[in-house]
Parts: C-alpha cells; sequence; structure tokens
C-alpha cells in the first residue's frame, strides 16, 4: 500500500521531469553495460595499486581468498539488486531503489550521498590518472607537470561524456580488454615458470584465513569492486533493461571476482606466501612493474605502465557517466538545479550534469593544487577514500531497500529477496565498518581534515531526511511525484524484437496523475 512517504509499487507511473528533454537514449547491449561496470573498477589500477597494500598492511597471502569473500558477499548484493531492476526502469539507481523498498525521505539521502560519492571517486582518480601518466611520460622523456596530465584528461573525459553513452562505451571495451589482457598474460607467465606452485594452497587455508591482518584485507578487497553497481545507472538507456541490466550486474561481479582471484593469487606464488608481506612493503606501486620484468619483458613492463594510464582513464571515465546520472536524475526531480535535468537534442546525454562534473573535478584538483598537496597522497586518497565509503554505505542500503521493496511483493522469494539480500546487508555492514576505522591507512594519511571526512556522509543521512520532509510539508506536490519509475512485470522469457521498451519516468505519460498517486498526495 502506498503511502505519502513511498511510491506506487504496483502502477504505471507518472512522468516526473520534462517530458522529452529528459529523455537518455536508448542503444545499450548487455556486453556494453558491462564494460561500463568494470570500467568502474579499474582492474589494472586495482591490483597494481590496491594489491601490493594489502598484501603489505594486510594478511599478505590470504589476499586472494578476500577478494573471493568479497565477490561472494557482492554475488549476494547483485541477486537482490537484479531482482529489484526487473521491476523498476529507472537512471536513479539507489535513490530509485531505496526509495521503493524504505520510503523517500531516506532516499533523498541515497540521492545526494550518491552525487557526493561519485563525484569525489571521479575527483580522487584524475589525481591517479594525472599522478600516473606524469611519472610514465617523464620516465620517457615527457616531463610535463601532473597539473597538465590533469587537464588533458578532464578534456577528455568532458568531450566523451557530453556525447552518447555509445561512444564512451567503445572506448571503455578497448581498454578493459587491454588491461586485463597485460595482467592475463602475466600469470600465464607466472604459471608456466612454477606450474601448480604458483597457485599456493596456503591462500585458502584456516590458518591463513584468521591470521591477523585479515580485517585490513577485506577492507582492501571490497573497495576494490565499487562501481559493480553502477547497471542499473544504465537502464535508461538499455535496449531491454528487464533483461540487460540483471544480466550486466551478474556478469560484471563474476568476472572481476575470478579475475582479481585469480590474478593477486599467481602474484602470490610468484612472490612466495612467505615472503609476501615483506616484498610487497618494499615495493608498493612497482610490485607488479618488477614481476613484469621478471617473468615477461621490459619492452611489456612499459605496456602495462601505459595501460596502467588507460585504465585509470576508463575508470575515471566510467565513474564521471555514473556521477552525472545521479546529477541529471536529481535535477529532474528538482533536488538539485532543474538545469542538470536537460538532455541534449542530437546526444540525447545528460550533457549538463556532464559538464558540472568536469567542472567540479578541476574544481577540486585546483584546490588541492592551491594547498600544495601532493596529486596521489592528498587528491587521490583523500577523494577516492570518500567516495568508496559512501558507495560500500549506499550498498548496504540497497540491500535493505530490496528486502523492504518485496516483504509483501507477490514474487517475493525466499533467496534471492530475502536471504540473499540479508547476507549481503551482513558483509557490506562489516565493509563499513572496517573503512571507518581503518580510514586512515586506506588513504594513507592521520591529516585530521582527511580522516572527518567519513562525517560528512552521517552528515548527509541525516540532512537528506530532513529536507525531503521539509518538501513534504511546504510542496506536497513536489514530493508525491519524487521517484516514479516504470515499474512492469518481469518477462525473463520474452526478448525484445519490436525495439520497444518500457516507458520511463522522462517520457510523458497519456495522464496526469494515476489514482495511487492521488491518494499518496491526499496523505
Amino acid at each position: 500500500m502506498p503511502t505519502a512517504d513511498t511510491p506506487p509499487a504496483h502502477s504505471p507511473a507518472t512522468a516526473t521531469g520534462p517530458a522529452r528533454d529528459g529523455k537518455l537514449s536508448a542503444g545499450l547491449t548487455t556486453p556494453k553495460i558491462v564494460f561500463l561496470v568494470v570500467a568502474a573498477a579499474a582492474p589494472l589500477a586495482a591490483m597494481v595499486c590496491t594489491v601490493p597494500l594489502a598484501f603489505a598492511l594486510g594478511n599478505g597471502p590470504a589476499v586472494p581468498a578476500m577478494f573471493v569473500l568479497a565477490g561472494l558477499t557482492l554475488t549476494c548484493f547483485c541477486t537482490g539488486y537484479a531482482a529489484i531492476s526487473r521491476h523498476i526502469v529507472n537512471a536513479g539507481g539507489f535513490y530509485t531503489y531505496i526509495a521503493h523498498g524504505l520510503g523517500r525521505p531516506p532516499a533523498v539521502a541515497a540521492g545526494l550521498l550518491a552525487v557526493l560519492s561519485y563525484n569525489a571517486a571521479a575527483a580522487g582518480l584524475l589525481g591517479s590518472f594525472a599522478y600516473f601518466a606524469h611519472l610514465t611520460a617523464a620516465s620517457h622523456g615527457i616531463d610535463l607537470p601532473w597539473q597538465a596530465w590533469a587537464v588533458a584528461g578532464a578534456a577528455a573525459v568532458a568531450t566523451l561524456g557530453y556525447r552518447q553513452i555509445d561512444l564512451s562505451a567503445r572506448v571503455l571495451a578497448i581498454a578493459i580488454t587491454c588491461e586485463t589482457g597485460i595482467l592475463l598474460l602475466l600469470s600465464a607467465a607466472i604459471l608456466a615458470r612454477h606450474h601448480s606452485s604458483a597457485l599456493p594452497a596456503t591462500a585458502f587455508t584456516p590458518h591463513t584465513l584468521t591470521a591477523p591482518g585479515t580485517g585490513v584485507t577485506t577492507m582492501f578487497a571490497f573497495i576494490s569492486f565499487i562501481g559493480i553497481e553502477s547497471a542499473a545507472l544504465y537502464s535508461e538507456e538499455a535496449r531491454t533493461p528487464q533483461h540487460s541490466v540483471p544480466r550486466a550486474t551478474y556478469l560484471s561481479v563474476c568476472l572481476i571476482a575470478l579475475f582479481y582471484g585469480f590474478t593477486s593469487w599467481t602474484a602470490l606464488g610468484a612472490l612466495g606466501p612467505d615472503n609476501a608481506r615483506t616484498t610487497a612493503a618494499g615495493q608498493l606501486g612497482d610490485l607488479f612493474f618488477h614481476l613484469s620484468d621478471d617473468y615477461l619483458t621490459t619492452t611489456l613492463t612499459t605496456l602495462m605502465q601505459i595501460l596502467l594510464c588507460l585504465s585509470l582513464f576508463a575508470g575515471w571515465l566510467a565513474l564521471h557517466n555514473a556521477a552525472n546520472r545521479y546529477m541529471h536524475v536529481l535535477g529532474r526531480e528538482h533536488l538539485l538545479p532543474r538545469a542538470l535535468g536537460h538532455t541534449h537534442r542530437r546526444h540525447n546525454s545528460p550533457h549538463r550534469a556532464s559538464l558540472t562534473q568536469s567542472a567540479f573535478t578541476l574544481l577540486t584538483a585546483t584546490v588541492f593544487t592551491a594547498a600544495g598537496l601532493d596529486p596521489y597522497l592528498g587528491l587521490t586518497t583523500s577523494m577516492l577514500g570518500l567516495g568508496t565509503l559512501g558507495i560500500i554505505v549506499l550498498q548496504a542500503g540497497a540491500c535493505l531497500a530490496v528486502i523492504g521493496y518485496f516483504r509483501h511483493h507477490p514474487e517475493r522469494h525466499w533467496w534471492r529477496t530475502a536471504l540473499a539480500p540479508a547476507l549481503a546487508l551482513t558483509g557490506l555492514t562489516t565493509a563499513t565498518t572496517l573503512v571507518v576505522l581503518n580510514f586512515d591507512t586506506m588513504t594513507g594519511t592521520h591529516n585530521p581534515v582527511v580522516t572527518t571526512l567519513p562525517w560528512l556522509i552521517l552528515a548527509i543521512t541525516l540532512l537528506g531526511p530532513a529536507y525531503a520532509l521539509w518538501l513534504r510539508t511546504t510542496h506536497p506536490h513536489r514530493y508525491t511525484r519524487l521517484t516514479h519509475p516504470t515499474t512492469t512485470a518481469p518477462d525473463t522469457n520474452a526478448a525484445d524484437t519490436t525495439g520497444t521498451r518500457p516507458r520511463t519516468t522522462a517520457e510523458p505519460e497519456a495522464t496526469a496523475v494515476d489514482a495511487t498517486t492521488r491518494t499518496a498526495i491526499g496523505n
């Protein structure tokens, strides 16, 4: 039963934004969405930057097992996430799902937190890209300041984000193929030299999994999966969203978990379980480059360094696309400036939100530059740390939303909509606790300005519902028109052969407001 705080769950939706101007293009297939999602995780960057830290600061030999554990937890998350995505088609992702599962007040908080988190993460990857591009180019005689690489990268991201999403998907497909290919080649070389000892069984023994440092290792494993939830953001741009979004979500988390687990396992085999921690502590970000020198060639190592920059750029672009879709939806809902809810007439892209996101990343980089802070140890660690924590909190909130949405739903299922999201909630709550407790370890600094950033997340979770309740009191019609998705009965067998798709919130409805909505307004 819908109330004033929960949108109608089983009725057609009303249009909530500009009729045609808010409409996104619909041309994404499942493979393209997978590339968009996997790119946000930046697999090569995760291996090069995160695995050495997990080896050095956590429980070194347990790293492969923790990737598998995180993957299993997030598979449970994706089970519920995919279930709700078959019923709700909207580019609002967490914002829309939480509205329908928990109500509008927490949804407003979720939407604002998503805007903060994805924008912060995108700004963090700007710092990473600029830092490593500067180092890589300088080692080959091109000594430009990191700020020049930041501006060049921002211009490229802004151009791709401004245009239709298909172009970004093609660019990301090339990046993902190259960056995963070089790491698989390295793993194959390690296996060829060490044979079965390249996959040490000690990584999965109970003694290893219960050794000191496992909590820090688990934290690094979870943060390496950031972005796997973003498939739902492209539901309005998918040809068959009820099919492609769930499939892309499952495929993405399974591929990433298997890739992370296998690559870190062979790296552990190359280093030796007893030497992994000390070797990683001494080499850190150069660890995989040293492995490449040893098992491949220096030429391929140079290629890996270049592909690392490409991986960071791809992750930056993917998070840029996610951030601007949240801003677009909240602009369409009038929770942010309405101009952000407009789409480009030719590209059908959220071009104004894209330009705003690009301006935010450049402004953030400018502030850090003016403060004399390092692009990696300052900008990247703080912004990426904040974004990562916010996204994990949102994932946990989505698990609660799935349980709430299907609580009295006729298609409620004991595993897909109850136990799986409950297990995921347990794992994600643990991950949130670990990140908060080890925020200084994750960001690599004890600077009080950085270590107090998690309080921003708490502030938004409190102020968001307060803002929603203020809207309910002062602007009830605006309030009741929030988060109206297209809700449809799932058809898991039928394929979309007509070229049509479910109507989304950005498209016009034949009737102004349905009876259920009028009831909600009356409440």
